[in-house]
């Protein structure tokens, strides 16, 4: 199926073809023609899969059947996204599709200050793409109402229940018509998800992309078991004996990841942190330095992570592994974009053991154990309390300086604390193929390497800058299982 085969209006197809797209992505291909009848829908995807224009597009052809002027403070579409990252980047996606037509949006987040949002506003915008907080601080003050909305989508459902804010996204539908149509998007579909989704579709259509809860097949996953104190020498090891050029770093903490940050630069490696803490200007300029290539290593938290559409980024690294199983599938989806292969590598520390059984458990395979100077069979083989974050003491902060649980300290090499002896995986030494850039290369379209004339597949994030940058290349661990 070719753009063409859609019958979207032409300014549409015009925007499409100053990009290169002619292919839908699957989740276009099989989004668009439900939304361009007027269906509700569910869409299961991963980030990076096209799903921003799998909405837009749609939206922009059936809005322009109407005639209808805008009207002050009174959008007919209202996009939900859950980070300023997102929200600003499903706002430039508006940008580039509907550039030919006569439809304005705008982008209301926190953060920044709310007087250029009001004005715009105020003047009129058929389009509305907000975070749930910003939003209802305008609403209860005048500057919008949402009794006009016609469309109204949910963008990373699954991200909104785990940052906390399932109620204010009730408050939103609660100021809504009754007559809309309404879409729906997760990357994962738990039984909450699955209530939120009830009370607000009717009659929806799902169209899956990826199979729920799976991870995307062309990344290589390892997982480097290792004593807590070891994790900034093998994380340093790895990006100096190996050539990873755009690396994407996931802590659990803000605290943590400054610390992260401030290490790497400490030893010569360009790195900035991005999280809750930060201001939008700081977040901003990190992630255009990120993506320009300034900045070799990005450490996020999970939250500012959302949002992050950048198509080259050859390797994911938990330096904590995320205590919240879903959270992993976000992660590793940062890398393997656009058709690219990718590599996730994971730090598993003795007391986040655990953590990595709830995550081989949903998404139903056993990572491959990376052979490495800092091996712990500690880690490797905990059970039991060892297994867990060290509980937080009474009247005071958690255990360890930065705040993070933390576990016991070293023990035996292959000694486990009750005394049993130790379970240990079977070894296995793995060829893997040599990761590639995820991102197109110079003088490539931005899907894989097809030229535009060759029948390039549908719209997903900007690709980082090229110039002068070479795809992830060396060996990958050696593993045992």
């Amino acid at each position: 199926m070719s753009f063409d085969d859609l019958n979207l209006i032409f300014p549409l197809q015009r925007a499409l073809s100053d990009e290169g797209y002619t292919n839908p992505t699957p989740i276009q291909e099989s989004s668009i023609p439900h939304l361009l009848s007027g269906k509700d829908m569910i869409g299961i995807a991963q980030t990076g899969t096209g799903k921003t224009a799998s909405f837009i597009l749609p939206i922009l052809h059936n809005m322009s059947a109407s005639k209808k002027r805008v009207r002050p403070k009174s959008p007919r579409v209202l996009v939900l996204a859950p980070t300023r990252e997102l929200a600003a980047q499903i706002g430039d996606s508006f940008s580039t599709y509907g550039k030919y037509t006569r439809f304005k949006h705008t982008v209301v987040f926190g953060g920044v200050g709310q007087s250029p949002q009001v004005r715009a506003l105020f003047k009129g915008v058929d389009s509305l793409v907000a975070t749930p907080g910003r939003l209802l601080d305008l609403v209860d003050q005048g500057h919008v109402k949402l009794s006009d909305v016609e469309y109204f989508v949910l963008d990373e459902a699954d991200r909104m229940l785990d940052m906390g804010f399932i109620n204010d996204v009730y408050k939103v539908v609660a100021l809504l018509p009754k007559e809309r149509q309404s879409l729906f998007f997760s990357a994962t579909m738990s039984p909450e998800i699955s209530k939120l989704a009830k009370k607000m579709l009717t009659n929806p259509v799902t169209v899956e992309v990826t199979p729920q809860a799976t991870t995307v097949e062309r990344i290589d996953q390892f997982v480097f078991f290792v004593d807590s104190e070891d994790k900034n020498e093998l994380i340093l090891q790895l990006l100096r004996s190996k050539h990873l050029e755009c690396v994407l770093i996931f802590t659990r903490t803000k605290h943590r990841a400054n610390k992260v940050a401030q290490m790497l630069n400490k030893n010569r490696i360009p790195a900035d942190a991005i999280h809750g803490n930060k201001s939008q200007t700081h977040r901003t300029k990190a992630l255009q330095d990120f993506r320009s290539g300034h900045l070799r290593v990005l450490v996020a938290t999970d939250i500012a992570a959302r949002g992050i559409d950048i198509d080259d980024i050859s390797h994911v690294i938990n330096y904590d592994l995320p205590n919240i199983s879903e959270s992993y599938v976000h992660r590793i989806g940062r890398t393997a974009r656009a058709g690219a292969d990718g590599t996730a590598f994971s730090f598993c520390a003795a007391d986040e053991r655990d953590f990595l059984r709830e995550i081989e458990k949903l998404i139903r395979m056993e990572i491959e154990v990376a052979e490495h100077e800092y091996h712990s069979d500690k880690a490797m083989n905990a059970t039991g309390n060892d297994a867990k974050p060290a509980p937080r003491q009474q009247g005071g902060r958690p255990r360890g300086s930065s705040g993070h649980k933390r576990g016991q300290g070293r023990g035996k090499k292959g000694e486990a604390k009750d005394g049993k002896k130790p379970v240990r995986r079977e070894k296995k030494n793995v060829k893997a193929k040599s990761p590639q850039s995820s991102g197109p290369s110079k003088g490539q379209n931005k899907q894989g390497g097809q030229s535009k004339q060759g029948g390039q597949s549908g719209p997903k994030g900007q690709g980082r800058n090229k110039t002068g940058r070479s795809p992830a290349s060396g060996n990958k661990p050696q593993s045992r299982r």
